[in-house]
């Protein structure tokens, strides 16, 4: 399961004041019955069928699931997830036809509608005065997808066991995009400043929900977690300093072991791999190099050196 947060734009709904039928379906989410001079209503446009800057997209099946989740689900800012940061809520969606446009996948465009409301209320007057006056105008929404599909072999991209494609490579004339297929939960939706997605804006994270940095960033109180945070931090930059190390120690020997391959094809392989990975197809370079040369291998990342007169022996004549 992923996490996709997806950032879009607020728009006018073409009311001041909601109608009978949209006060009854507000009353559904509503503890009581709201009078028209309590409620404030704006529609946004939550995210579309268009290929976005992850070159990732929403399918129609996929905005259909997602109007039926987003229903009920409440606004905040910046995805902090916390009760006080509540502000507003969808009542109805709708799939809005876009005559004339066609995604790169091949569909005709369209995209998810959210119709949400507030409460006139003193706090409130500056945020819906923000609304009004196109100050307040991105929102992005959060939701969980089952898989990521790659355009050019039906697998899922994330299972590098399947597909071997990039995103945004041209394979045979095609552009390798993925699309975002069944959603199984819609979380919220946040007012933003930065959007994304050439039309909707789009921010994505993957995961199994909130990032741990996202999850804690709404707690003020201090603990033993914030230090082990520090130092999980620490440890990561540190691995990622040494996978990179090695990835080019890889290329390294796989150009001297390899005579049909260059430098950007070794490169995008050793791209693709993880550490065990990596350290496996160094050690059968280093492997054929000694059989070939009669040497071994200097610049052994991570192994014990061996005795003095081990590596007297790489420079015997």
């Amino acid at each position: 399961m992923r996490t996709v947060t997806k950032e879009a734009q607020t728009q006018n709904p073409g009311m001041t004041d909601p109608v009978e039928n949209e006060l009854a379906a507000i009353h559904r989410l509503s503890r009581r019955a709201l009078t028209v001079e309590e409620v404030y209503t704006f529609a946004v446009r939550l995210c579309d069928n268009q290929t976005d800057r992850d070159l990732e997209y929403f399918d129609r099946r996929a905005l259909e699931s997602l109007a039926r989740l987003f229903v009920g689900k409440t606004g905040i800012f910046d995805h902090s997830w916390s009760a006080k940061d509540q502000t507003a809520r969808i009542y109805r969606t709708e799939i809005v036809e876009e005559p004339g446009v066609v995604t790169e996948a091949g569909e005709p465009g369209c995209y998810l509608k959210g119709y949400a409301y507030m409460l006139r209320t003193p706090e409130n007057e500056g945020l819906i005065a923000e609304i009004e006056g196109g100050i307040k105008k991105e929102v992005s929404v959060s939701c969980a997808v089952s898989r990521c599909v790659c355009s050019i072999c039906g697998n899922d991209v994330n299972d590098h066991a399947l597909c071997g494609h990039e995103k945004g490579r041209i394979y045979e004339g095609k552009r390798c995009i993925a699309r975002l297929e069944d959603p199984t939960d819609a979380y919220e939706w946040s007012f933003v400043a930065v959007p994304a997605q050439p039309l909707a804006g789009v921010v994505k994270a993957y995961g199994s929900g909130k990032s741990l940095r996202q999850m804690l960033a709404g707690l003020d109180r201090e603990g033993p977690w914030r230090e082990e945070l520090r130092q999980l931090e620490k440890d990561a930059a540190i691995g990622r300093k040494y996978i990179e190390g090695l990835r080019k120690e890889t290329v390294r020997l796989g150009l001297m072991a390899e005579d049909g391959l260059g430098g950007e094809t070794l490169r995008a392989i050793a791209d693709k791999l993880e550490g065990e990975e990596l350290e496996a197809l160094r050690a059968c370079y280093e492997k054929r190099l000694e059989k070939q040369a009669g040497l071994p291998v200097q610049l052994r990342y991570g192994r014990e050196e061996g005795t003095a007169e081990d590596r007297d022996l790489a420079f015997t004549i």
